[in-house]
């Protein structure tokens, strides 16, 4: 049998209203009263009544922004088909969400397009940050005003924000520093290829794997990282560069965009086989590449659920005010290669 209001006002020892209030963050309320009927509705298993609570919101519906970096790369394309299959769940219960893209990762242009959310008076915004100083003020400042962020795929020291939805980039570049070793052995040479600075997540996917080669393989040579922006044809031009400087290269780990870049500028110099890779997504051209033998090994992060769920979360904090039970919700580190892609 469904839990009530009035169960959970009678073990509280306050009214149905206060009940009421406390769930569902309408008018004010002692902290303390509210947090213990936050309880007792938890260990009830109490689950509000969301058909109801949609004819409410019909006269202050949930707005919800969303703003996403490198749209121009497969990986995000996946993304945002979870961003828009949340989109469609939400819209039943009468929530509206405004997607907002961009080319690249520009932090001034991330705030103009906080700027413009804010001013369509969103209540909440999922977002892929720019690792950048103004970005962290910016996304405080958010909260400070009542608008609760969630981040994704990519995450952002020093804020305040509800939660993390994405893989654990660090954990996942030591992963690949152990698969790394599997296929040249304990001593190589290797290129690893970031994408954008300001992306935090390609820094941690660096920094985890050179951490982890040091740390475990320490006679194999690490380049330093090269840069490519997510583009499928400086990441070519960028390791047909490394490979006429280093003939002698073992292997390239592409912790970004860039992939088909990569495998291209191999087989025009004559490499594909000899260099090895590893590299991220299971987007159609990697799996292809995969199957024939010129990427060693995929990770994948889940795109769909890093796009899905950052909207359900600040859709359920703002419908019914369920606070995330972790700050960190972390997809599968999920490692392919062509025998089980």
């Amino acid at each position: 049998m469904a839990v009530t209001l009035k169960q959970i006002a009678e073990l509280a020892g306050v009214s149905r209203g206060t009940v009421d209030r406390a769930l569902y963050n309408r008018g004010r309320i002692n902290p303390e009263v509210a947090e213990r009927i936050r309880t007792i509705a938890k260990e009830l298993g109490y689950q509000p009544n969301r058909a109801g609570k949609a004819l409410a919101m019909a006269k202050h519906p949930i707005k919800i922004g969303v703003i996403a970096q490198a749209t121009e790369t497969p990986f995000m394309h996946l993304l945002l088909s979870g961003v828009e299959d949340a989109r469609k769940e939400v819209s039943n219960f009468g929530a509206e969400v405004l997607i907002r893209s961009m080319i690249g990762l520009d932090a001034a242009h991330q705030l103009r397009l906080i700027d413009e959310l804010v001013a369509e008076n969103i209540n909440g915004l999922a977002i892929t940050p720019a690792n950048d100083d103004r970005m962290r003020s910016r996304i405080n400042e958010l909260i400070d005003s009542g608008i609760p962020v969630v981040t994704f795929n990519a995450d952002i020291d020093g804020t305040r924000r509800l939660c993390f939805v994405g893989q654990d980039s660090e954990l996942a570049g030591r992963a690949c520093a152990s698969l790394m070793s599997a296929i040249i052995g304990n001593k190589g040479l290797v290129l690893p290829i970031s994408g954008h600075q300001s992306n935090h997540s390609h820094t941690l996917r660096i920094n985890g794997f050179c951490s982890e080669m040091e740390r475990c393989f320490p006679q194999v040579e690490i380049l330093p990282p090269a840069f490519c922006q997510d583009d499928d044809a400086l990441t070519q031009q960028l390791t047909e560069q490394i490979l006429r400087e280093h003939p002698d290269l073992s292997a390239i780990y592409v912790a970004a965009g860039g992939q088909s870049g990569v495998c291209r500028g191999l087989a025009r110099l004559g490499y594909t086989g000899s260099v090895r890779v590893i590299c991220y997504d299971l987007i159609p051209n990697n799996i292809k590449n995969l199957i024939d033998s010129r990427i060693d090994f995929l990770i994948d992060q889940d795109a769909h659920t890093q796009g899905y769920q950052p909207i359900m979360i600040l859709f359920d904090y703002l419908f019914a005010g369920t606070v995330p039970e972790n700050k960190y919700f972390f997809t599968d580190i999920a490692i392919k290669n062509k025998y089980n892609v």
